[in-house]
């Protein structure tokens, strides 16, 4: 394969290459088609960026000038210093940059940058699948492949390595060793021994990274047909214990008395797959949030006698270790992390409904946490099954069926799927002659659980009727709220959740004084504790 003018007409970006062809003829400059765009067009993978090597100081942004005149398109970006510019046209991104050679200090990731030939502008990328190129003009007849360090044979043995000493790669942009991960699993390539180990000696340099760039190539890991490949190299690599140890730390077995219990990371990637393979592609995060279902593991992991391995209430504890999670990894703290904090959180409670016996109101309570996320809830509930056991899997796929038909006879008759409440709060202002505050919200809870258990039916006369019934009861909650909690300060603030719900729901004496009393030595038994 040495002429690659025929693949390339089969292209969708061939005119575009011809563009560039015609541009750079006018001005003179030698210009190839490096990088990613030739890897892809090899492997039949569609890409939307195209990227170039001119020949010459500053030809990469007067050819990126000339190439936007002739398309119309827009300069994306120009940075002169290290003679890049890109254009974009359209979906199509087209960056080119002047060849040149870097060399890097050992504690930045800041290059000094030279001018180069195309060999050390080939030489300073990341892996030999990247290190191919095609002539558009110059010396060579246009289409022409270049493969100076063997990346050809690369792609065909589906094998990532580094062009030179790969120590010296690493340690040059240490970044390049989650892309070696994030290759594999884009790719089901295999990262080569040596590569292997050079990314476990440097791994320690991924520390003077951002943190942004991490992710943004973990976004790609988890974007992957498979992304336990990328994520199990990381581990491997002693690389995922520098930016979240709390993954790693689901790896190992314990045994006691002859117990053990699975492996919790290689369960963990196992579901992500599951989710991968069977979900949506527009269900990205409930890859995250199969990723970090059973985060909390490791922190909850007891030992019972007679019982085994517990793991109590690390659904409960995972889904608040997602906030700080996603703040650490500078990922999204809106909606997308309260989705995955909730299926977090969620993700046991089907498993509680598989019994015959169990309750509509244990069903209604699911439904109406779950919202319109249900379904993606009982995605990540059959993709936790990961047994060898085929009988067993099918036994919990049947009784994952059997859940769902009860949530459809639930919800044909209690129309909970996107709960709204019946009484809004603005009317319970109204009505019962209040300002927004303490005593709404009793109201409001109140109605919602009597639906939740079935007491009233989800309509509105049936809450505006226990509204009257429980106003009374509200405003003197409401006003123990005031008397308790608003004058908290300090060390006491720490209790004044657990008081809250015992005023919001709690079994409190009808006489003032002696609830008052009753707050008030709860309130010292926490403090004690």
């Amino acid at each position: 394969m040495n002429n690659l003018n025929e693949l390339m007409r089969t292209l969708s970006q061939y005119e575009l290459l011809r563009v560039v062809e015609r541009e750079a003829k006018d001005l003179e400059l030698s210009v190839y088609a490096v990088g990613g765009f030739v890897r892809d067009a090899i492997l039949g993978r569609p890409t939307v960026d195209l990227d170039f090597v001119v020949l010459g100081h500053g030809a990469g942004i007067r050819l990126a000038q000339s190439v936007s005149r002739r398309l119309n398109g827009s300069m994306a970006h120009v940075y002169p210093k290290f003679g890049t510019a890109a254009v974009r046209v359209g979906d199509t991104m087209l960056e080119f940059v002047a060849a040149r050679r870097e060399s890097y200090r050992a504690d930045s990731r800041k290059p000094i940058v030279e001018d180069g030939t195309l060999q050390d502008d080939l030489l300073r990328r990341d892996f030999t699948i990247n290190t191919l190129a095609i002539s558009l003009t110059g010396e060579l007849p246009f289409g022409e492949l270049l493969d100076p360090f063997g990346g050809l044979v690369d792609l065909d043995a589906g094998r990532i390595r580094t062009p030179r000493p790969a120590r010296a790669t690493f340690a040059d942009d240490p970044l390049r060793m989650i892309r070696a991960a994030r290759f594999a699993a884009q790719l089901d390539f295999h990262v080569n021994v040596d590569t292997c180990r050079a990314m476990r000696q440097e791994a320690r340099r991924i520390g003077i990274v951002s943190q942004e760039r991490i992710t943004d190539e973990l976004h790609k890991i988890m974007a992957s047909p498979k992304p336990s490949v990328g994520l199990r190299i990381l581990e491997e690599m002693a690389l995922l214990h520098e930016f979240i140890p709390e993954l790693s730390a689901l790896r190992g077995v314990d045994t006691v008395a002859g117990q053990r219990h699975k492996d919790n990371f290689f369960h963990t990637l196992q579901v992500v797959d599951n989710v991968a393979e069977t979900a949506p592609p527009d269900k990205y995060w409930l890859r995250w949030a199969a990723l970090l279902h059973d985060i909390a593991k490791p922190r909850t992991k007891r030992f019972v006698s007679g019982t085994g391995w517990t793991f109590h209430g690390h659904e409960d504890r995972g889904a608040r270790m997602v906030p700080k999670l996603f703040k650490k990894l500078r990922l999204p703290l809106d909606e997308r992390m309260t989705y995955v904090s909730k299926l977090v959180a969620l993700h046991h409670r089907p498993v509680a409904l598989v019994d015959d016996e169990v309750t509509d109101s244990a069903v209604r309570r699911l439904l109406f946490d779950a919202g319109e996320d249900i379904e993606d809830l009982m995605t990540l509930v059959r993709a936790d099954i990961t047994s060898r056991n085929p009988h067993r899997v099918r036994r919990y796929l049947r009784a994952f069926d059997s859940v769902e038909n009860k949530f459809a006879e639930v919800e044909a008759k209690d129309h909970l799927r996107n709960f709204q409440p019946p009484l809004g709060g603005r009317e319970i202002m109204e009505v019962v002659g209040i300002k927004a505050g303490i005593a709404v919200g009793i109201i409001k809870d109140a109605v919602r659980e009597a639906i939740l258990d079935a007491k009233i039916p989800n309509e509105h006369t049936a809450a505006f009727a226990l509204m009257m019934e429980i106003k009374d009861d509200a405003l003197r909650r409401a006003q123990l709220y005031e008397e308790v909690i608003l004058p908290m300060r300090g060390n006491e603030r720490r209790v004044a959740h657990a008081l809250k719900q015992e005023i919001m729901g709690g079994d409190i004496p009808e006489d003032h004084s002696a609830a008052l009393a009753h707050l008030m030595a709860l309130k010292t038994r926490l403090l004690v504790v």
